[in-house]
């Protein structure tokens, strides 16, 4: 899959900033596949010149589709044959998350809670 040689390679494991041009099929479900599961905007090319900035919400190998939100517009069905390059423009609101993260947060904020609850029981006389 070719990539523009202008986007330099995020720090990051992420297709964020990058644009594929598949050379072939296999490339091209590879690169949907991608799209799909990123968390960010994408800007799909058309085989017309067009592009439409967007996410895809679903897509189908079987009959070579995918369920694609414009900006600003309704659901679209794209045939795969209409797309030409896939450029990953939006953030990737999932860039450096996980899920060590998420659970680390989490038990910092039970902590908060259990601290603040403690300071209630104190000013009520209860501790």
């Amino acid at each position: 899959m070719n990539q523009s040689s202008h986007n330099p390679p995020p720090p990051r494991d992420t297709p964020q900033g990058r644009t594929f041009i598949p050379a072939n099929d296999a490339e091209l479900s590879e690169a949907i596949d991608k799209a799909f599961d990123y968390r960010g905007d994408v800007t799909l090319t058309l085989a017309d010149g067009s592009s439409a900035e967007g996410f895809i919400s679903n897509r189908d190998a079987r009959t070579q589709t995918i369920d694609f939100f414009p900006r600003g517009d309704g659901l679209t069905h794209l045939p795969y044959s209409r797309i030409r390059a896939i450029a990953f423009t939006g953030e990737d609101t999932a860039d450096g998350k996980s899920w060590e993260a998420w659970m680390a947060k989490k038990a910092d904020q039970r902590m908060a809670e259990a601290e603040r609850l403690r300071q209630e029981a104190i000013a009520r006389g209860e501790l």
